[in-house]
């Protein structure tokens, strides 16, 4: 990251980047799973990262939130440091949607009580206003009628699209995905692709982990790839998809591209 950007950055709030993250490290007992990582993410931009498995994806976007913790480093969101745990720590929080590979709804609930649980209880807002802003939501990921159905009775593209929902219901400042599509069936990936790349359109600031190049190559504002921990290259997707600068990325790109 430039000096500039992290300039920006000591000023808190509109004035810099949303999410920032200053030589970030990060150790699995003597795997260094994250290696110097500098990142700078603005307001309203789509980063896509990807790379092979065990570089380190998930780890960065899971440290975001800090449900991984970090070894040395700092992570920034909207200007404020990450705090290290408490009611600070949940507040910031439920400025972070994330979205994972499993759906994680609570399958005693329905799914409009899945979508109405966080805001009620984390924000504390009103029962009938909260309400009113699920159906909204399950409208727009298009599930509305499923509103009173319990997780177990949906498809994975269904369930998924609730799991957005729900991320959403709190009013996220930024919405993590960690390869949202990898458990879905073939015919359901596009229906949550379609959601997502809504979502873009719409400017929600969004970083996402995924393996679906034709969400990268549409999506993005910017590529992020990552191996063994490190970030190789960035790029806009033009840039990446047609000239990647790194023999390692040009390597994955034609075994990926291939299948």
């Amino acid at each position: 990251m430039s000096e500039a950007a992290l300039a920006r950055d000591s000023t808190a709030g509109s004035s810099g980047p949303l999410v920032v993250l200053d030589g970030v490290n990060k150790w699995f007992g003597d795997l260094h799973v994250l290696q110097d990582i500098n990142l700078a993410i603005d307001r309203g931009e789509v980063v896509v990262v990807i790379g092979p498995s065990g570089s380190g994806k998930s780890t960065l976007c899971r440290a975001i939130n800090r449900l991984e913790t970090i070894g040395e480093g700092k992570i920034r969101l909207d200007g404020k440091l990450l705090p290290a745990e408490g009611k600070e720590l949940a507040d910031l929080r439920a400025d972070v949607g994330i979205v994972f590979q499993s759906f994680n709804l609570f399958a005693h609930k329905t799914v409009l009580d899945n979508v109405t649980l966080g805001p009620t209880k984390v924000r504390g807002q009103k029962s009938s206003d909260v309400r009113t802003r699920a159906e909204q939501l399950l409208q727009r990921v298009d599930v509305a009628d499923q509103a009173n159905k319990y997780p177990a009775q949906l498809s994975g593209g269904q369930q998924q699209r609730v799991a957005i929902a729900r991320a959403l219901a709190m009013d996220p400042k930024v919405m993590l995905f960690d390869e949202p599509t990898s458990a879905l069936d073939p015919e359901m990936i596009k229906e949550v692709l379609d959601v997502m790349v809504d979502l873009a359109k719409g400017g929600m600031t969004m970083i996402v982990v995924t393996h679906e190049m034709g969400f990268a190559r549409t999506a993005a504002n910017r590529v992020i790839f990552m191996d063994e921990g490190r970030i190789v290259e960035e790029a806009t997707p033009d840039d990446f998809f047609t000239n990647p600068k790194s023999d390692r990325a040009k390597d994955f790109l034609g075994k990926i591209l291939k299948n």
